[in-house]
């Protein structure tokens, strides 16, 4: 099996969904022991030639928009693949491989760059692609990250780790129930 198979199988196999977007020290550890050099390795560029192909170029968009957050959640390092992450995926986009993916519960991760972006252009271009492609449940999820944006112009919940000064307004924002992705 490759590397990027394995990633593919780790993720979409061998964890639940449940585990996906939920904090938690043992999941944390598990992609961290497994794939932190790998992470590490492709936040450097390393793993460039993964986007060369279509089901290599999902793994490597796991390896650097999910994985630096469960390894470094909750410190800045989180955000460092995001710039590559988003670049894959409009690539993706061009490609075709995002309209293309056969496997729903896929669709989401060739997207998820375009709702983690502070950029207000990309969650334009997302919204509307989680809205056709995706689920209910995920678009509900661009959609409230794409009103954050258009709110704030960044997510509020990153300020702390990313050494931002709150707002007062993010701050009383940042007290609602759901606020924090």
């Amino acid at each position: 099996m490759s590397i990027p198979e394995e990633v593919l199988r780790f993720w979409f196999e061998e964890i639940p969904p449940s585990a996906w977007f939920r904090p938690g020290a043992a999941g944390d550890r598990a992609v961290q022991d497994r794939f932190g050099e790998l992470t590490e390795l492709a936040m450097a560029g390393g793993l460039a030639p993964w986007g060369e192909t279509e089901p290599d170029a999902l793994a490597l968009l796991l390896v650097l928009d999910q994985f630096p957050r469960q390894i470094w959640r909750d410190q800045a390092h989180a955000f460092a693949g995001d710039g590559q992450a988003q670049a894959l995926t409009l690539r993706a986009l061009e490609a075709g491989w995002v309209a293309a993916e056969p496997v729903p519960e896929r669709r989401p991760f060739w997207l998820m760059p375009l709702m983690h972006s502070e950029d207000q252009a990309l969650q334009e271009l997302g919204l509307p692609l989680f809205e056709r492609l995706t689920d209910p449940r995920t678009a509900d999820f661009a959609r409230r990250h794409h009103a954050v944006i258009a709110r704030f112009g960044r997510f509020p919940h990153r300020n702390r780790v990313l050494g931002r000064a709150s707002s007062d307004e993010e701050l009383v924002f940042l007290l609602q129930p759901g606020s924090r992705f």
